[in-house]
């Protein structure tokens, strides 16, 4: 194995791959939570009724406050419980990545500690009720993170190492408010983005640590290709999520092409992208009606197409040039199998296992996006 530099330790690249194994455990299970509607089994956090693991019957949290917000379903509890425990496990596995890429800068790895004691402490506090302090804690350890970031270079990886312990966290917060916000669809859809964007940072530190550069004289523009092949996947996932967060995935009915029986169905787009609504509704089943769930489901089919065609163009490219044709090959492939999912989401009216493959394909095209964009450089001289 090659690496970036001879300061990166020669254990990174097997933690960091370890922790893209596992960031795929977390964003798959986390669909599957979400999809099978187990997203608020739990209602407090980071305790599930009070409880480290979770309840097994419902008289042993019978006086815990949490059974007023919702009553106790233990074969949905473990969902919602389990998949905190693994992206816990997610997060001391980025930390330790963390330290180890600043481990030889001047102090780095004290501020990289400092801000996850920040962080562990507004734990407790925010147990307590002592909110307004859990969060000036909180915060306090991102931004130390984030002005490390800043000063830092990236050639031991120091850089991104801090962003993706700052983005784990933060999207720890955003799990803790998509169950006290009673999945409030902006904070679900934030919360999904989240997950892949920690996935993507894991994936590329995986690849800069391995090193196995991909040589190729289009590099430059190759790069740009890549880039904004990754921010369209980007934005059909945020929608994807969107949809989901809305519960908008048979707005249509079980049709397609067609919606609701109408190539352009009654819709509602202004009411359908109200990104925020207030806090304190529950919004599980959704609240909106049907001709803004059209308006979700039409804008995502219609990005699909567009990702679709962007991807295809991009395989074709990929498979004129040598060496990177098993990726051109892999790409076109992952991206019709997406497409197919996608319809086939609609036309068996959104089955749990073939939602959460959905979502596994989209991490499968971040997979290979972002492989492309850290390993393709030009010729050694």
């Amino acid at each position: 194995m090659t690496f970036v530099h001879p300061h990166v330790s020669r254990h990174f690249h097997r933690i960091a791959w370890l922790a893209v194994l596992l960031a795929t455990c977390v964003i798959v299970f986390g669909a599957f939570v979400r999809l099978s509607n187990a997203g608020l089994s739990c209602p407090d956090w980071p305790t599930c009724y009070g409880k480290v693991a979770w309840p097994t019957h419902a008289e042993q949290v019978v006086d815990h406050a949490a059974t007023a917000i919702r009553p106790v379903m233990p074969d949905k509890a473990w969902r919602e419980q389990f998949h905190r425990m693994i992206a816990g496990s997610l997060g001391v596995l980025v930390l330790a990545l963390a330290l180890l890429a600043t481990r030889k800068r001047p102090q780095g790895w004290l501020q990289v500690i400092g801000a996850s004691l920040f962080v562990a402490v507004a734990i407790p506090l925010y147990m307590r009720g002592e909110h307004v302090g859990a969060s000036v804690l909180a915060v306090l350890g991102e931004l130390l993170l984030i002005w490390g970031a800043l000063r830092w270079s990236n050639i031991d990886l120091a850089r991104v190492g801090a962003i993706t312990l700052a983005t784990i966290i933060f999207q720890a917060l955003l799990g803790m408010w998509t169950v006290t916000w009673l999945l409030k669809p902006i904070v679900v859809m934030g919360h999904l983005l989240g997950g892949l964007t920690t996935f993507s940072l894991l994936v590329w530190m995986a690849w800069r640590a391995t090193g196995l550069p991909m040589h190729s004289a289009e590099a430059p523009k190759l790069r740009w290709l890549v880039a904004a092949g990754l921010l369209l996947l980007g934005v059909q996932i945020a929608l994807g999520g969107w949809t989901s967060a809305n519960y908008a995935a048979l707005a249509c009915g079980a049709e397609f092409p067609k919606c609701a029986g109408a190539w352009w169905p009654a819709h509602d787009f202004k009411e359908g992208f109200v990104l925020w609504r207030g806090i304190g509704v529950d919004y599980e089943g959704g609240i909106l009606d049907n001709t803004a769930r059209v308006a979700i489901q039409l804008t995502h089919r219609l990005m699909a197409v567009v990702v679709t065609c962007y991807l295809l163009g991009l395989a074709v490219k990929l498979l004129r040039m040598p060496g990177l044709r098993g990726w051109g090959v892999l790409l076109a492939l992952l991206i019709c199998v997406q497409f197919g999912l996608g319809v086939s989401n609609v036309l068996l009216g959104l089955p749990l296992p073939v939602a959460v493959l959905h979502n596994a394909g989209a991490t499968a095209l971040l997979f290979v996006l972002v492989t492309l964009l850290a390993r393709i450089r030009l010729p050694e001289a």
